[in-house]
């Protein structure tokens, strides 16, 4: 990406942390991001434009947490709850060190114009390592279709940036035992359907 256009983006997002989404405007962002107003017109075409541009971005920096992280389906059949916080852990991480991008993304989410924006986004692309993923899970723990696929990795997603935002905030503390506790209160709605299958023989693909 273009040094000043990431600079721009940046930008963008600490200053919905600080003026909230409505609040803010683009001579907030251009000071902040060292331009006038007129520069940064060069890159995008105004706030909405702008804002979804850093949706976009930083929702494609979490979706690259998950092609670093492999599963072993022989240790996902012996811990399945290990499993899942081996996923879930670097994801929670990624926001809790990121203020900016958790508070802006959290807000984003909550708006007005986010669902109709979000029904033409092509998250699916960059989500396929993640997609793979929830697919082991589902071969492995047949159970796991019994539930609604949508509501499921919904709830485990943005629940997740809910808890960092009120990390970052400062409401919760930046320790192990908030993590303990909010994986806790995260997965315990998906262990009961973590039962293995019975005689259905997995091939994997590398």
């Amino acid at each position: 990406m273009d040094d000043t256009r990431a600079r721009i983006i940046a930008a963008a997002m600490k200053a919905v942390r600080q003026y909230g989404l409505e609040g803010v405007r683009i001579q907030h962002i251009s000071s902040l991001a060292g331009l006038s107003p007129g520069a940064l017109y060069r890159y995008f075409e105004g706030k909405d434009q702008l804002m979804q541009e850093c949706f976009i971005t930083v929702d494609k920096q979490a979706a690259a947490i998950f092609e670093s992280i492999t599963l072993d389906p022989l240790a996902m059949m012996a811990d399945p709850i290990g499993a899942v916080k081996k996923l879930w852990l670097p994801y929670f991480r990624f926001w809790v060190d990121r203020p900016d991008e958790t508070v802006f993304y959290h807000r984003f989410r909550d708006s007005a114009s986010f669902p109709e924006f979000y029904k033409a986004l092509d998250a699916a692309s960059y989500f396929a390592a993640f997609g793979k993923m929830v697919h082991m899970f589902r071969s492995l723990f047949p159970r796991l279709k019994e539930i609604n696929q949508d509501l499921l990795w919904l709830h485990v997603l943005t629940s997740t940036v809910m808890y960092a935002k009120y990390v970052v905030e400062g409401l919760l503390p930046d320790n192990q035992e908030t993590e303990e506790t909010v994986f806790q209160f995260i997965s315990v709605g998906v262990s009961g359907y973590l039962k293995p299958g019975k005689s259905k023989k997995l091939k994997w693909k590398n």
